[in-house]
């Protein structure tokens, strides 16, 4: 079995913002695009490329900004945690009748909430459970991808040809190549998440892989929201997030 936990690091831009850190920006469009500094996803691809793959090239850019401040798996869960913990704050305060706003309070940085998170159902300490919620998440966001139709049968074929370029196992081409493969289905995705914190993490992981202005994608964001039953306070936290993260 692959290690989800390293897949999908790569697809967040993690382990390689430090190689060809002082490499400068290449010019023209597509990967190239892709500043130095998140080049080297397996070796091949830029940190964030395999999100360009499948996301397009506007899109791919977007992601891979993203990504080099995600940064990974664990700044991922951090994030999702330190949303839904200002959203359970602010419940019990306005129920204690000291805050009627859901607008939070200044809040720590991502970094100083990241290993908070540790061992929490976001970023959980068995391996093989954080490798399960790795496998959900990367499930999330190529759906999340699917969602304008982008990726046709002749869009998966083209990504398939870039994958050795990637770097990529047997395992973890066999694992892409079927999660692309197959037609989206909301449902599935809703059916990954076994708790409320892992419906949390799959919509932010979601809300990393659409573009903001597609009206198709947002439809999607919103469907996929409503059926993991996030209340709208909790999604909009959520959105808050991803959207500092924006470039």
């Amino acid at each position: 079995m692959f290690d989800p936990q390293k897949l999908l690091d790569q697809f967040l831009g993690s382990g390689s913002q430090s190689q060809n850190a002082d490499a400068p920006a290449r010019s023209g469009g597509g990967l190239d695009a892709v500043p130095g500094s998140l080049k080297g996803f397996g070796g091949g691809l830029a940190a964030g490329g395999l999100a360009g793959l499948l996301l397009g090239t506007k899109k791919g850019r977007k992601m891979a900004g993203k990504a080099a401040k995600i940064g990974g798996v664990a700044v991922l869960g951090g994030l999702a945690y330190k949303a839904y913990n200002d959203w359970q704050s602010a419940k019990s305060t306005g129920a204690a009748g000291t805050q009627t706003s859901a607008e939070p309070a200044a809040q720590p940085a991502m970094k100083n909430v990241t290993p908070e998170a540790e061992g929490t159902a976001f970023l959980p300490a068995p391996a093989e459970e954080r490798n399960a919620l790795g496998v959900k998440i990367i499930q999330a966001m190529i759906a999340a991808a699917k969602a304008d139709g982008h990726i046709d049968a002749a869009e998966q074929k083209r990504i398939f040809s870039k994958f050795d370029e990637a770097g990529l196992g047997m395992e973890e081409k066999a694992f892409l190549m079927d999660e692309l493969r197959k037609p989206l289905d909301i449902d599935a995705i809703v059916g990954l998440a076994d708790n409320m914190e892992q419906a949390v993490e799959i919509y932010a992981a979601s809300c990393l892989a659409i573009d903001p202005d597609d009206p198709a994608e947002q439809a999607y964001l919103a469907m996929l929201s409503a059926r993991l039953k996030l209340a709208p306070d909790l999604k909009t936290n959520i959105e808050a997030e991803i959207a500092n993260l924006a470039v």
